[in-house]
């Protein structure tokens, strides 16, 4: 049997709860034996993320240093990286031949997946898993897996943040000391 392995990208502008329990959904209801972080750089088709790669790499890997089954993959944060999910599901057959990469999206995302560079090709290289959002749909097609939709963004934490509120219960403790520590998202 082919080595189960999940796909969960992102700019991770800060990781957060929500994203950990989201993988972790993943690897229990998939069967996953190994899920890839595959943060993103500057992907052309978004604004630039808030927090230097670097920065996010370093809240990325303190966040996931807990779980064996965790790996944070840097391919997408290197210069010569498109930026695609296209690119990095192809770079990553090559570096996984004969696995069952399984693409983890947002329903958010999934709804929007006709808008991405060689989607229908991309569905060819992999499984799409699908996770409810809140006000998102998800049609019936889509193998969804099953949670409570989480409300936590990265965009709101940074908000609150911003205006010195309170997010420790939204990221995990060694993120949230890196982001005072750093005095980001101010």
């Amino acid at each position: 049997m082919a080595q189960a392995i999940g796909i969960l990208g992102g700019t991770f502008d800060p990781v957060h709860n929500a994203h950990l329990a989201i993988a972790n959904a993943a690897l229990q209801s998939l069967g996953l034996q190994q899920l890839l972080w595959l943060p993103t750089g500057t992907p052309p088709y978004r604004p630039a993320p808030v927090a230097t790669a670097a920065q996010r790499l370093a809240m990325l890997k303190l966040a996931t240093a807990d779980e064996p089954r965790y790996v944070v993959d840097e391919r997408e944060l290197q210069p010569s990286a498109s930026g695609f999910t296209f690119d990095a599901l192809l770079s990553l057959q090559d570096d996984y031949p004969g696995a069952s990469l399984k693409l983890l999206l947002g329903a958010d995302q999934y709804a929007k997946r006709a808008t991405w560079h060689r989607w229908t090709d991309l569905e060819k290289l992999c499984e799409i898993a699908v996770f409810a959002r809140p006000g998102c749909c998800v049609d019936a097609t889509a193998r969804t897996i099953a949670m409570t939709p989480l409300t936590t963004s990265a965009s709101s934490i940074r908000a609150r943040l911003a205006r010195d509120e309170d997010v420790s219960a939204m990221l995990p403790p060694p993120v949230l000391d890196y982001i005072l520590k750093k005095g980001l998202y101010h």
